[in-house]
């Protein structure tokens, strides 16, 4: 069986400590991935992500699992206690991502109406864009392969979360039903200097912005807690 491989990596994606909307719209919006810190105050949010609240409050709550591959197709409805407690674990090379599943979105917004009223995204907006979020709590060495949407933010609640990033045209060579753990060991150290992609690691606080189109993957260097906020 093969061992777990996750590292945090290096980081080429631009941190910054705050950004004004004038700024996010004229240097970033349609052009650019950042990571902005601490935006807002999210310590009620954090409260009902811990593991034990999750638990006590929310066991019983069903929630919608999917398929670790680009398109999720599969899906699997099973308790929130279950998942903690069974299903929550750490994934190896030898796991298919068409075979791994975990809680990535598919949230319904009236049971956990309170725990999303709880959330302050970053104050930044898009014109003519509504946001709408996707919460999820999944294993080290999970992840989601390569693929593109609308643009919108991940902020990382608990653990930490790698992203690879490219731009449309830069389409990344990859198998749609492998991990993107796969990926990382197999494929990345092999790639030439003009096809590394934008590769950051977040933590706690932290929210990456991807704009409209852009590649990207997922890699959970520990099990954790992250909410998306998609821009639509």
């Amino acid at each position: 069986v093969s061992k777990l491989i996750v590292h945090e990596g290096g980081c080429n994606v631009e941190r910054l400590d705050s950004l004004s909307q004038e700024d996010f719209i004229e240097n970033y919006a349609y052009k650019k991935p950042f990571i902005v810190k601490n935006s807002n105050d999210n310590t009620k949010f954090r409260k009902f992500s811990r593991r034990q609240t999750m638990l006590e409050q929310f066991g019983d709550k069903i929630v919608r699992l999917s398929t670790a591959n680009t398109y999720s197709y599969g899906k699997k409805d099973v308790a929130l206690k279950e998942y903690i407690e069974k299903i929550l674990k750490p994934q190896g090379l030898q796991d298919r991502g068409n075979e791994t599943f975990y809680w990535f979105g598919d949230n319904n917004h009236t049971e956990w109406s309170e725990v999303f009223a709880a959330y302050h995204p970053p104050p930044l907006h898009i014109p003519k864009m509504s946001p709408a979020f996707s919460y999820g709590l999944a294993g080290a060495g999970t992840g989601v392969p390569f693929h593109f949407h609308g643009p919108g933010f991940s902020e990382v609640i608990y653990g930490s979360k790698r992203w690879f990033l490219y731009p449309f045209e830069m389409t990344p060579e990859f198998d749609p039903n492998s991990t993107t753990l796969h990926w990382v060991v197999e494929k990345m150290p092999f790639l030439p200097d003009g096809m590394l992609p934008l590769d950051c690691t977040i933590k706690p606080g932290e929210a990456l912005y991807f704009p409209d189109r852009w590649w990207h993957a997922t890699l959970n260097v520990n099990t954790s807690v992250f909410i998306s906020t998609f821009l639509g």
